[in-house]
């Protein structure tokens, strides 16, 4: 097999560290959400109760040993007792090592899981009467083998060792006496294995304990985590029966946790979406038949005119240049709302409202028979575009000059409230009826009154759309009962930079607004 061939198939091995990772996150993206978490769960239950069990069982060994080793320092205790005595039977110091062995033979009695022997130069020597050994010592030849080569010269210290039978602590101590060549050696042992017998069954218990709970918490965390991703399953059975033309679907929330208030912000998602493509059909449809009309006028008139009539050839011409004009005036407003949301649609600058308020009334005058009346005038600075404002409010003014009577007055006037620049313009008109006055500012709206029933419906929302640029907003009032009729309309803005009639620095605005 070519070298290239070797690598690849050494390369896609399973069992190869660079081929396990794929697997793995393969197999951990099959599985469900509800897998995952109940998968999670599991494994850090499994590894709280294997850390917390393993944990405990060291702690309770590493008691075990101690108290075993407290036990074996009161025997050494013990016997250096017996060495500094006198023998019992002659009253003198002892002669012999053997007799020390002997004595600590008798003086020690051992408890449960307890063993005592004693060698002397390394051969089996003394041990208790049978009736009082919980450990046969000299019954394991493993053990009396490592006795056997202990040497007087080494420390009296504790030790484990393990033999073929069980597992030993024991502690052997040299006995040395002047005058007597030999050399003893005094045991004393514990199983061990049976002292950790106990622990072992308790922990077993545990163990048992541990894998029924986890099955418990596996059970409970599968209905716990089902009931939690309920809002989930919702979203996506809901999201599944959404079609372009129906968006009505809504999600049921009635908890009020984060997945809750998700299947929230994703049913107030769909009611915005819902109002966008309906909004979107309506513009659509209202172009469509905006853009129609002209159209059939201009092809009905080119079908039917005469082109040896040089006076009908102009007729037309001049019918279809209005025509035409009309739908250049409809792209125009609908390019000009279809850049509102635009962060340059406007470009803020101080402006000199007073001066404004003067140009206004200045263009107002060429509109037609009316009697224009400026009845108030903000002589302050603010930040906005003058071009902009200058164009809602000559469509606020053209609009109170198409629905009102020539002759009539119409005011217009900007005045500072609090913080917010108001610019209005009032008329004499038949005014708004109720039912339109939130309506009047929708695209293509148009009423049954005769104010609202001319163009395209687009010159309202226009205003409404720079106003919003501007983080303001636009209105209609009605005058009072006593004061006549018409309308006031009213475009609310921020004048957030008046501090002492002087305007702040240009960044301090920007940065507010």
């Amino acid at each position: 097999m070519p070298r290239s061939a070797r690598a690849g198939a050494h390369a896609d091995t399973p069992g190869s560290a660079t081929g396990a990772i794929p697997v793995y996150q393969r197999t951990l993206a099959h599985l469900t959400v509800r897998a995952r978490l109940l998968t999670a769960v599991v494994v850090l239950s499994a590894l709280t109760v294997m850390i917390a069990g393993a944990t405990a069982f060291a702690l309770q060994a590493a008691e075990t040993d101690e108290r075993i080793d407290n036990s074996l320092s009161r025997a050494v205790a013990a016997l250096r007792v017996v060495e500094a005595a006198e023998d019992r039977e002659t009253g003198q110091p002892f002669a012999s090592v053997s007799d020390v062995l002997r004595e600590g033979i008798r003086a020690r009695v051992p408890g449960k899981n307890e063993g005592v022997v004693t060698l002397l130069d390394g051969e089996l020597h003394l041990r208790p009467a049978a009736e009082t050994r919980s450990v046969r010592l000299e019954k394991d030849p493993e053990l009396v083998a490592v006795l056997s080569e202990i040497t007087p010269d080494e420390p009296s210290l504790p030790r484990t060792v393990g033999t073929s039978i069980t597992q030993y602590r024991f502690i052997a101590v040299p006995v040395l006496l002047a005058g007597d060549p030999s050399a003893g050696l005094f045991v004393v042992a514990f199983d061990r294995s049976a002292e950790m017998s106990g622990l072992r069954s308790t922990f077993f218990t545990y163990s048992a304990v541990g894998l029924a709970a986890l099955a418990v918490i596996s059970v409970v965390a599968w209905f716990v985590v089902g009931r939690l991703l309920r809002p989930i399953r919702l979203l996506r059975d809901t999201t599944r029966r959404i079609t372009e033309s129906d968006l009505s679907e809504r999600i049921t929330v009635t908890g009020k946790d984060d997945l809750s208030n998700l299947a929230r912000t994703v049913n107030a998602m769909l009611d915005r979406l819902e109002r966008a493509f309906g909004s979107q059909r309506e513009l659509l449809d209202d172009v469509g038949h905006e853009l129609r009309t002209p159209l059939t006028i201009v092809r009905g008139h080119l079908e039917l005119v005469d082109a040896d009539d040089p006076d009908d050839v102009r007729a037309t011409q001049a019918l279809a240049l209005d025509e035409l004009d009309r739908m250049q005036r409809l792209v125009d407003d609908l390019m000009t709302l279809a850049t509102a949301d635009r962060p340059d649609f406007v470009r803020l600058a101080p402006t000199d409202v007073g001066r404004l308020t003067d140009d206004v009334h200045d263009k107002a005058r060429g509109l037609g028979d009316r009697r224009w009346v400026v009845a108030s005038r903000a002589d302050v600075t603010v930040l906005l575009d003058a071009q902009r404002i200058t164009q809602a409010w000559l469509q606020l003014v053209a609009n109170a000059h198409r629905y009102s009577a020539p002759g009539s007055t119409v005011r217009l006037g900007s005045e500072v409230s609090g913080d917010r620049l108001l610019l209005w313009v009032r008329d004499e008109g038949p005014g708004v009826p109720a039912a339109e006055t939130d309506r009047i500012f929708e695209r293509f709206h148009r009423g049954q009154a005769d104010r609202i029933s001319h163009g395209a419906g687009l010159g309202l929302p226009i205003v409404a759309a720079i106003a919003h640029a501007h983080h303001g907003r636009v209105f209609v009032e009605h005058p009072p009962a006593n004061v006549g009729s018409g309308a006031v309309f009213v475009l609310d803005l921020p004048a957030v930079d008046l501090v002492d009639g002087e305007p702040r620095p240009v960044t301090e605005l920007v940065e507010y607004l």
